[in-house]
């Protein structure tokens, strides 16, 4: 079967009053539709279908310079006309090829060429090119930037998208104001056409028409009579609370959907694992040997911390129910407080020797201690610092 260059070389339907084509074989223009797809014919169908598309990204007239016309004969994944392809090749399409068990189709038959082909290769058809347009209308993706506490509690957050929606000036109809659309002679109206192939009638959505029963004569001059355009409109996210930086969210916008992609700044105080936080307490000395409370800022509110006596550098401090909300569960994740000690640099000399007082009585040291020496007597002694020397006290 040979598909005339004339199909090949245009995408929209064939308009009415074209006569149909009789199919015939042809002996200088049979082309391997396995070899065009660059598979073997042991191909499964997944191997085919994801061949197909490759090929269709490549030839697309929107994003190839290539003679576009060269790869649209392309197999499909119809099981049944595959295998009639595999044993009879295009002749088996012929109708002066009769295989046991098939139907002859006459060359009087009004057969329409582009539902023929379609019929041969099933829903990969030439028919405006429907599915190569379905591979680059592809959701559009957004990036959203967000502080850490708006991904941690959720926010609702304008971005500006551009989406496809009705046509200000036509109100999506398609036609320009004050005109009118005529009515379909290709399907009388009903939106739906009847092919006969032989002894077999089927009826389909009307390619002239697109199933609205009535042809635009005078396009809109902003959509072109496609009844959509795009527009830049300002969109309000809900923001759910916890998510994380890199996590994507789908979301409708009018007739089409839109993929937003969240990029979360980090913390100066907090840092997050999963559900829970953390946080750094910086307490004094004496806080930590005798204990007392000190205020810490949390998620929501500042926070009140009993420090117990004798805390430990690190030692970490629970707080129950005080970190992000769980996403695709219940309740919240905990805060955990690291409590972090301050040495003091500078000390008045009555600190110095407060200090030194105690190092004094001090008996697990494993070392030495600056300011202390162990008498022969084994009991341990500083010395005072003065202006005008050192006094051994």
């Amino acid at each position: 079967m040979v598909v005339t260059a004339r199909f090949l070389n245009r995408f929209g339907p064939r308009p009415p009053g074209v006569a149909t084509f009789h199919t015939s074989v042809s002996s200088c223009n049979k082309e391997d539709y396995y070899n065009i797809l660059g598979v073997p014919r042991t191909a499964s169908q997944k191997e085919i279908k994801k061949a197909y598309y490759q090929l269709a990204k490549k030839y697309h007239p929107d994003t190839s310079k290539d003679d576009p016309k060269q790869k649209r004969n392309l197999l499909n994944c119809d099981e049944v006309k595959r295998k009639q392809y595999d044993t009879y090749g295009t002749a088996g399409f012929d109708p002066g090829h009769a295989g046991s068990g098939q139907h002859h189709w006459h060359s009087a038959s009004s057969i329409d060429p582009e539902e023929l082909f379609r019929k041969i290769f099933g829903e990969f058809s030439a028919s405006g090119f429907g599915d190569f347009n379905r591979v680059f209308d592809q959701p559009q993706e957004y990036i959203m930037e967000l502080t850490f506490n708006q991904a941690a509690k959720g926010v609702n957050k304008e971005i500006s998208v551009n989406i496809e929606d009705s046509c200000q000036r036509c109100d999506g109809k398609g036609y320009e104001p004050g005109t009118k659309v005529q009515h379909c002679h290709y399907c009388n109206g009903t939106g739906m056409e009847t092919i006969n192939t032989g002894p077999f009638v089927m009826r389909s959505t009307c390619r002239r028409c697109g199933g609205r029963g009535s042809v635009i004569t005078t396009p809109c001059v902003l959509c072109r009579g496609s009844g959509q355009t795009k527009q830049k409109r300002m969109v309000m996210v809900p923001v759910p609370a916890g998510v994380e930086d890199g996590q994507t969210v789908r979301m409708p916008v009018g007739k089409k959907e839109i993929f937003i992609t969240f990029r979360v700044q980090k913390s100066p105080v907090f840092r997050r694992d999963g559900p829970d936080i953390h946080s750094d307490l910086f307490i004094s000395v004496a806080q930590a040997i005798l204990g007392g409370t000190a205020r810490a800022q949390g998620l929501y509110e500042t926070l009140n911390i009993a420090i117990p006596p004798g805390s430990q550098a690190d030692q970490r401090i629970r707080l129950a129910g005080k970190g992000i909300p769980r996403v695709n569960s219940y309740g919240y994740g905990d805060h955990f407080i690291h409590i972090k000690i301050r040495i003091p640099k500078n000390l008045t000399d009555r600190q110095r020797d407060l200090i030194l007082s105690y190092a004094e009585e001090e008996s697990d040291v494993d070392g030495t201690v600056n300011g202390i020496t162990n008498t022969t007597s084994g009991k341990n002694t500083f010395f005072k610092f003065h202006r005008r020397g050192s006094v051994n006290v």
